[in-house]
C-alpha cells in the first residue's frame, strides 16, 4: 500500500504544480498560451492625409511600335543593300539580309543564304537556346559540404563569384565567397568543428576547358577562360574585361575560399585536393548566382565569351549531354532548329564564335532575331532586349555616335575577329518600323576591319533614315 500512497501523492503534487503554473500563466506571471488581461485593443485605422485622393493610373512613357506603321519599300531597302554590297572595302565576299520584324518579309538581300564565318553574332543561338532550355529564373549555386571533417566546396557553374562579399545588385559578383565562408564559419562553430581539411569538385563539365578551335594565341592573351564550374570575376587575373586568366579556374577558387575561411577563423589543414562530397555529406552553405535571365544579358551587352561558353554547356546538361564543347554545340544547334530555325549548312564549333570554322548564313542569323521579336515566343524577348544600343550601352556604346540617324534605336550583337566583321540586330525606321537585319563579311583585307564597321553602322544608319510605306 506503501507505493500507491506515495504514487497518490505524486500524482497530487503534479496536479498541484501544473495547475499552480497555469494559473500563474492566466495572470501573465509566466510564459504561457492563457492569460486573464482584458483582450488588446483593435488597431486605429491607416491614418491618411487630409485632402489625399488616389492618383491616376501610371501611364507608359514609351508607347509600344504599331503594328500598322509604314513599311519602307523594298526598292528602297534593296538599293541600300545593293550598294553595301558592292563597297570594294568590304572585300569580295559579303552577305546581308533586312525583314520586316512584324510581317517576316524580306525587304533586301545579298548572299542572304551562304554562310560566312559569324564570329560573336553567333551568340545569338546561345542565347536564344540558353532562354528556352533553362529556367530564365535559376541561379548557378556554389555550395560547400561537410563531409566527416573535410569541407568539399562544389561549383554550379558561377564563374561570376566575387572574392569578399556578394553585392545582390550586381551580376558580375552577385555571390561572394565572403558570404559563402561566413556561412560555412557559423556551421562550423555550432558543430564543433576546429580543424578541417578542404577539397573542391570540379566535374560539372567535361572534355577541353577551351574549345580546340581556339587559336592558342588568343586563349593564352585571355580572349576566353578554361571553362569550370566556379570562378572568380570569370578567372580574371588582373583588370579589365579581358587578360591572363587563371589557368585552372575551380582551383583558384578553392585557394581564394580557404583564405577567406582563415579570415573567418576556420584553420584549414593540408593540401586542397579535388573530391566530391560523399552521400552522407550535408550542406553548411550556399550562395546563389544572378539568373540564367540576367547572366545571358550580361554575357550578350559585353559579348562575354566565357559565360557565353557557360551556358551552353549548361544547355548541353539539361539537354541530357555532357557538358562538354560538343555537347555543347549539338545542343544550342538541336533548340534553335526545335524552334522552327532551318540552320542546314550551319555549323558551330564552339558557342561563343571565337573559335574558327564556325558557319552561318546572314538568313539563319536573321531567323533566330524573328523568334527574339515574335509574341509567340515571349520568353526571347529578353535575348532582344539585352542587345547592346548603339551609343548607349555596351559594345555598341562606342558607335552609332553624333548624328546618325541609328543613335538610340539599334539594338545589335557585334562580331569581330582578324578578316571578319558581323552585325545582326534591329533597328526603329523614322516611320516607327522595326526592322531586323544581318550583315556579315569575312574576307576583309588586314587593318579594314575598323573600317568595316563603319560602313555598316553607315548602312545601319540609313534604314533608321528610312520613310514610306509600302501596301
Amino acid at each position: 500500500m506503501g507505493w500507491r500512497l506515495r504514487a497518490s501523492a505524486a500524482t497530487l503534487t503534479v496536479v498541484a504544480l501544473v495547475g499552480g503554473y497555469l494559473v500563474l500563466d492566466a495572470h501573465d506571471v509566466v510564459p504561457g498560451i492563457l492569460t486573464l488581461a482584458p483582450p488588446p485593443p483593435e488597431p486605429a485605422p491607416f491614418p491618411v492625409a487630409p485632402g489625399a485622393t488616389d492618383g491616376p493610373d501610371p501611364a507608359p512613357v514609351l508607347q509600344p511600335l504599331s503594328a500598322d506603321a509604314p513599311v519602307p519599300s523594298s526598292a528602297d531597302v534593296g538599293k541600300l543593300v545593293a550598294e553595301l554590297a558592292a563597297d570594294p572595302r568590304l572585300g569580295p565576299r559579303f552577305g546581308g539580309v533586312v525583314v520586316d520584324a512584324v510581317s517576316g518579309k524580306v525587304l533586301g538581300s545579298s548572299e542572304a543564304s551562304t554562310e560566312f564565318a559569324p564570329a560573336s553574332t553567333q551568340k545569338l543561338l546561345t542565347a536564344v537556346a540558353a532562354l528556352t532550355d533553362l529556367d530564365p529564373d535559376a541561379t548557378l549555386d556554389t555550395t560547400v559540404y561537410l563531409d566527416d571533417n573535410r569541407l568539399v566546396l562544389v561549383g554550379g557553374g558561377d564563374m561570376l563569384l566575387a572574392a569578399g562579399a556578394g553585392d545582390p545588385t550586381a551580376v558580375d559578383g552577385r555571390a561572394g565567397l565572403a558570404d559563402l565562408a561566413g556561412q560555412v564559419a557559423a556551421a562550423l562553430r555550432a558543430t564543433g568543428h576546429e580543424n578541417v581539411t578542404l577539397a573542391y569538385d570540379d566535374s560539372l563539365f567535361t572534355g577541353p576547358a577551351i574549345a580546340p578551335a581556339v587559336p592558342p594565341d588568343e586563349a593564352t592573351m585571355g580572349f576566353v577562360a578554361p571553362v569550370a564550374s566556379m570562378a572568380i570575376n570569370q578567372a580574371m587575373l588582373g583588370e579589365g574585361s579581358w587578360g591572363p586568366r587563371a589557368p585552372d579556374p575551380a582551383r583558384a577558387t578553392a585557394e581564394a575560399f580557404a583564405k577567406v575561411l582563415a579570415e573567418q577563423g576556420v584553420s584549414v589543414g593540408g593540401e586542397i585536393t579535388k573530391a566530391s562530397p560523399s552521400s552522407g555529406a550535408r550542406v553548411v552553405g550556399t550562395v546563389r548566382s544572378a539568373t540564367i535571365r540576367e547572366i545571358s544579358g550580361w554575357a550578350m551587352e559585353r559579348s562575354d565569351n566565357t559565360i557565353t561558353e557557360v551556358l551552353g554547356r549548361l544547355v548541353a546538361i539539361e539537354s541530357g549531354r555532357p557538358g562538354s564543347v560538343e555537347g555543347a554545340t549539338q545542343a544550342v544547334l538541336a533548340t534553335v532548329r526545335r524552334l522552327g530555325v532551318d540552320l542546314d549548312g550551319a555549323v558551330l564549333v564552339d558557342c561563343s564564335g571565337l573559335g574558327r570554322g564556325s558557319r552561318l548564313s546572314p538568313d539563319q542569323l536573321a531567323d533566330v532575331l524573328l523568334l527574339t521579336t515574335n509574341p509567340a515566343y515571349p520568353h526571347l524577348r529578353d535575348v532582344m532586349v539585352d542587345l547592346p544600343v548603339g551609343a548607349l550601352s555596351g559594345t555598341l556604346a562606342s558607335r552609332f555616335g553624333g548624328d546618325s540617324p541609328a543613335r538610340g534605336f539599334v539594338r545589335a550583337k557585334t562580331g569581330s575577329l582578324p578578316g571578319i566583321v558581323g552585325l545582326a540586330g534591329s533597328v526603329v525606321t523614322a516611320d516607327d518600323r522595326l526592322l531586323v537585319f544581318a550583315l556579315s563579311v569575312d574576307a576583309v583585307e588586314s587593318g579594314a576591319t575598323v573600317g568595316a564597321r563603319m560602313i555598316f553602322d553607315q548602312f545601319v544608319g540609313r534604314l533608321a533614315a528610312l520613310g514610306g510605306a509600302e501596301g
